[in-house]
């Protein structure tokens, strides 16, 4: 837009446009009933298409649901056993920590301490049964 417009160097004015007559087209002799034959094909192919489309799609539609279904499934039961795996994995590391391991018999035996003693709990509303 800001450009430096080139000079005309002879000093002559511009040249004006010049107005040439237009020459008269022949109109095109339109077959009408072809053309609306066109129009009709055209609408039944984009008819056909449509239903073709939705037909497709009201199939996919169920088959889409019950796989968002077992997606839910799978994502609960991935969700219960990571927090498993994560247990079991402190368990592990627990396992071979030499500090508890007096701990870890007793877990995974019935022997006991000997320095320890057994607590029984009683119900006070029961008496003794003894």
């Amino acid at each position: 837009m800001n450009a430096v417009q080139p000079s005309r160097g002879n000093g002559q004015p511009p040249e004006k446009n010049r107005i040439t007559p237009r020459k008269q087209r022949r109109q095109r002799q339109h077959s009408y009933p072809a053309m609306a034959g066109e129009i009709a094909a055209k609408l039944l192919v984009n008819v056909v298409l449509s239903a073709a489309a939705i037909a497709g799609l009201s199939q996919l539609l169920p088959y889409h649901l019950s796989q968002q279904v077992k997606l839910r499934e799978v994502e609960a039961e991935v969700k219960r056993t990571q927090s498993r795996v994560n247990n079991l994995r402190n368990d592990f590391g627990n396992a071979f920590d030499p500090s508890q391991a007096k701990r870890v018999m007793q877990e995974q035996s019935y022997r006991v301490d000997p320095t320890q003693r057994q607590v029984v709990w009683q119900d006070p509303d029961r008496g003794n049964d003894n």
